[in-house]
C-alpha cells in the first residue's frame, strides 16, 4: 500500500499543468494504515506525530541522556527519592545547619554542618571543656575514662578514702603519696572498689591520692 496519498488524481486524457503538479505535493497526505504503526507514531490532521508513550526507555541511547537535558535543579537541592518506596526522582533539600535543629529524616546535610555538629555538639565531646574546670573530685574524658583525685589526712592506724561519687563500672588503678617534707611516708593501698580505697599509711600525714576507672 502507498505510504503517501497523492493530493491530485489524474484522469486519462487530462491536460497536465503546473498547478495540477503542485497539487500532487502540496495536498498530499500520509496513509494512516501504512505511514505509521499507531503505537510509536500516529497521524494528527494528516501530519506525523509521536504517539503518547511512544518512545520507550530502550529507544533512548544512554549517551543521549546528559545533565544539560535534565530540568534545572533548585539551589541547595539534590535529585533523589525519600518516599520509602520506588518512585520518580524528586528534589531533596540540602540543609546547612550546624545544630541539626530540623532533625529531618528526608533531608541531606552539608559536610560543614556535620563537622560543626560533631565538633561542638555531638558526644563524646559534648560537655567536655577541661579549660573551664572550676574544681571537684572527678572528670570524665570523651572515651569514657574517669579520673578522681583528692588530698586527705590519714593516721598510721589505717583509713578508708570514700569517693564522693562511685565509679559506674570499675577502678583500674590507684596511686598515692605524701604531701610535704616527709618523703618516707607511704600511703600503702591495700585494696580498692568502685566506692573507696582501703589504705594503711606508714605514718600520720597528709596524702595525695588518685584513682582511674570507668
Amino acid at each position: 500500500m502507498a505510504v503517501i496519498t497523492s493530493g491530485k488524481t489524474f484522469a486519462n486524457g487530462e491536460q497536465l499543468s503546473a498547478d495540477k503538479l503542485n497539487q500532487v505535493i502540496t495536498s498530499a497526505t500520509f496513509n494512516a494504515s501504512d505511514a505509521v504503526d499507531g503505537s510509536t507514531m500516529t497521524l494528527i490532521g494528516g501530519a506525523m506525530a509521536v504517539a503518547d508513550g511512544g518512545i520507550a526507555t530502550a529507544k533512548i541511547a544512554d549517551s543521549a541522556v546528559t545533565k544539560a537535558k535534565i530540568e534545572n535543579v533548585a539551589n541547595m537541592k539534590a535529585l533523589g527519592n525519600t518516599s520509602g518506596s520506588a518512585a520518580a526522582p524528586q528534589e531533596v533539600a540540602i540543609l546547612d545547619e550546624n545544630d541539626m535543629s530540623s532533625d529531618s529524616d528526608t533531608s541531606l546535610a552539608t559536610q560543614q554542618s556535620i563537622k560543626a555538629y560533631v565538633d561542638t555538639t555531638a558526644a563524646p565531646t559534648v560537655g567536655f571543656t577541661p579549660t573551664s574546670y572550676t574544681g571537684g573530685e572527678s572528670v570524665t574524658f570523651p572515651n569514657g575514662l574517669i579520673m578522681k583525685w583528692g588530698i586527705v589526712s590519714l593516721s598510721s592506724s589505717g583509713a578508708t578514702i570514700t569517693f564522693a561519687e562511685a565509679f559506674p563500672n570499675a577502678v583500674i588503678n590507684v596511686q598515692g603519696g605524701a604531701v610535704g617534707a616527709d618523703t618516707t611516708a607511704n600511703l600503702g593501698v591495700t585494696s580498692f572498689t568502685k566506692t573507696q580505697i582501703v589504705c594503711n599509711p606508714s605514718v600520720t600525714s597528709t596524702y595525695h591520692w588518685q584513682a582511674v576507672g570507668h
